[in-house]
């Protein structure tokens, strides 16, 4: 049954993208800070990245911006960041779908027009971006990309024309745009951060001395030895100028219930360390665990997780369940994104280069192995076999979120449903694919719990988008 799934195919889900501002209103340069944020950020995003800054009282308009593909280490030295001078900038960390890795596609966009100047980072995915951009094209515009982030960008600057300030032109623009996005926008003299009505993407504010910050995870905060101030609300913008912050919530919907925070970033995407909304991320996955030991129970000697991800859902399994928890995997921490794949023929070495097994933690024991998720199964039935082969008596795989059964639009790239281990398998079925003793998911129902009731969006584990969902595939070609 192992043979229908290409071996060759990435097992693992990305983030699309992480966005980082800052305005230092005593004037101090901020290009190295945003990099050490961005650093923060970078499990968001490994294939581009990018910073573009400003001085907020030089020549009005002028953005020294520096991009490129790779990651922040490989992408910026020492000297770049000290040519990067200014007081006010933007950047971004990129992970693409396939198809659109270009240094093109790299963030921030820079964009020069009538009023001026502006630089924009994006995380999330329009859904209805095709449109947008076709009636662009239509009015003679030409774009740069094949992200959806540009139409953003293009919508503002068009809207900036006639309206009195940029916050207005990002207003009027947010009433033609529908899906996920979080942004971070640097005019001349102003740094806006915007939310989606549904709240989709987290973006957070914080304060480091004079210096106002806006950033994707509250982790980036931590980095760089800022304050938290606040969560950006869902459908919020927030303009920080050197008067202060302004507010602007005539978009936030007045029903709460309308929401749709991704439940993934609780699951998977963000850093343990990050808190969305007043939710911890480590909290929320202990809880899943506690979940699985509570729905799931199985006889064990030993309780572990799959790094980095599982393991905070294996310890609370084994707090809930008393089994010991321990470690049986050594990760090497140099296996990054240049790494470069063996041949199908020799699959499994590349998730053997990232994993090893530790034989005297699992000989002769009945093992219950928490990971995240499962999306085709190909590594996760490789982890059951390397198990097995390093002594272990059983293995019972528990998984800290349902079975993904739908592909998502609003910027994860789950794979279309014909892909997905889930689509049209039993439990069991899935469980024999994997080579393990049992199975269990999380039960859809327990999402809610692992938000602490904040409305979420399930929509790939349940099939109900919180937006219309487009006739045409978006994925892959206007995605950020």
């Amino acid at each position: 049954m192992n043979n229908e799934w290409d071996f060759n195919l990435e097992e693992e889900l990305h983030e699309e993208c992480g966005v980082f501002g800052m305005y230092d209103f005593d004037g101090c340069d901020v290009s190295s800070t945003i990099y050490y944020g961005l650093f923060a950020l970078q499990h968001r995003g490994q294939e581009s990245c990018g910073i573009a800054v400003s001085e907020t009282e030089g020549p009005k308009g002028k953005v020294n911006a520096h991009k490129g593909m790779g990651l922040c280490n490989e992408v910026f030295t020492p000297e770049i960041l000290e040519n990067l001078r200014g007081n006010i900038g933007v950047g971004h960390v990129r992970y693409s779908t396939a198809g659109s890795s270009t240094r093109e596609n790299a963030q921030p966009l820079v964009l020069n027009y009538l009023k001026g100047t502006l630089a924009m980072a994006h995380n999330g995915n329009l859904v209805n971006a095709p449109e947008l951009r076709r009636e662009l094209e239509y009015n003679g515009a030409i774009f740069q990309t094949t992200i959806d982030s540009e139409v953003i960008a293009y919508h503002i600057a068009r809207e900036r024309v006639k309206a009195a300030t940029v916050e207005a032109a990002v207003a009027n623009a947010m009433k033609k745009i529908q899906g996920a996005y979080s942004l971070v926008i640097m005019s001349p003299r102003k740094m806006i951060g915007v939310r989606d009505p549904y709240g989709f993407k987290p973006l957070c504010i914080g304060k480091r001395d004079n210096a106002y910050i806006l950033v994707s995870e509250s982790c980036a905060l931590d980095t760089i030895g800022a304050e938290f101030v606040r969560d950006v609300r869902p459908g919020e913008i927030v303009t920080i100028t050197k008067e202060g912050i302004v507010s602007d919530t005539s978009l936030c919907p007045e029903d709460k219930s309308k929401e749709a925070r991704c439940i993934f970033e609780y699951i998977y995407f963000a850093r343990p360390d990050s808190v969305f909304d007043g939710v911890s991320v480590y909290h929320s996955r202990v809880w899943a665990g506690r979940a699985l030991a509570l729905d799931s129970p199985v006889e064990a000697d030993l309780v572990v997780g799959v790094p980095e991800s599982g393991n905070a859902a294996a310890l609370g399994y084994s707090l809930q369940s008393g089994i010991p928890y321990g470690t049986a995997f050594v990760k090497n921490s140099y296996v990054g994104r240049t790494f470069i794949k063996p041949k199908q023929s020799n699959r499994e070495s590349s998730v053997r280069i990232k994993l090893n097994v530790l034989r005297e933690a699992v000989m002769g024991r009945r093992v219950i192995m928490i990971d995240d998720s499962i999306v085709r199964g190909t590594t996760s039935a490789l982890i059951v076999n390397m198990l097995r082969e390093a002594g272990a008596k059983e293995v019972h795989v528990r998984i800290s979120s349902p079975p993904f059964l739908h592909p998502c639009y609003f910027g994860t790239d789950i794979p279309n449903e014909e892909q997905l281990i889930a689509h049209n398998r039993t439990i069991e079925e899935i469980r024999k694919v994997l080579g393990a003793d049992s199975l269990s998911y999380l039960k859809l129902e327990r999402l809610n719990e692992m938000a602490e009731g904040l409305p979420i969006c399930n929509a790939c584990f349940s099939g109900n988008y919180p937006i219309e969902p487009p006739k045409e595939d978006i994925r892959g070609e206007h995605s950020e």
